[in-house]
């Protein structure tokens, strides 16, 4: 069965709706397994899930959709590491789901380099103010938190598809398609694959 998730972002107070489903592939065709994502943490929980699912290690394919805004397609192939496709990585880079799939890998960036820039704006901001100084680093530094508040900068985040774009060719989704889509993006992918009726009656 399908998971939906609400969150509801402090700045707005808006309540943001996400729809999950998880399918995995089998001889007589794909099918729905019943998940639960409000546990899922990490692209490794998220890989657990799918591989604990799959059949005599067959592909599964986790969909992940914020309404309109952006959608996710992670793909398992037994014990292969997983492909990740994202329709907009700026706007995913907002939302919980997002920054899960946003690995340092997909973002082309050093593993851990977050966590080492935190670090060193921390020292600057310590030597900044420790001999009396001007505390200016410690006033940039509260900007950094805040918008650490929300995980990932969207702004640094590249705005449009990132990912395994050739994530579903072989199943019988060619790439230019895949980039093509935006809305009601799943039904459309579940139409290609030959699981539209598996996925309607999850939704």
């Amino acid at each position: 069965m399908p998971s939906r998730r609400t969150d509801t972002p402090m700045t707005s107070g808006r309540v943001t709706v996400y729809f999950a489903a998880l399918l995995a592939r089998t001889e007589d065709g794909w099918e729905a397994s019943d998940t639960e994502l409000d546990d899922v943490e990490t692209l490794s929980d998220l890989t657990d899930l799918a591989r604990e699912a799959s059949v005599d290690e067959d592909t599964v394919l986790v969909f992940i959709e914020q309404e309109d805004a952006w959608f996710g397609v992670i793909r398992v192939d037994g014990e292969e590491d997983p492909r990740i496709y994202i329709s907009d990585a700026s706007a995913a880079a907002r939302s919980s789901y997002g920054e899960i799939l946003l690995t340092d890998e997909l973002l082309g960036r050093e593993p851990g380099a977050e966590d080492s820039i935190a670090a060193l704006e921390e020292l600057v901001s310590l030597d900044g103010t420790e001999d009396g100084e001007p505390d200016h680093a410690t006033d940039n530094q509260t900007d950094h938190d805040d918008n650490d508040d929300d995980g990932l900068d969207a702004d640094a985040v590249p705005t449009g598809p990132l990912g395994d774009t050739g994530i579903l060719s072989d199943l019988g989704l060619p790439e230019k398609e895949l980039l093509m889509l935006r809305a009601e993006a799943l039904v459309e992918i579940a139409d290609a694959l030959g699981a539209a009726e598996v996925l309607e009656t999850v939704r």
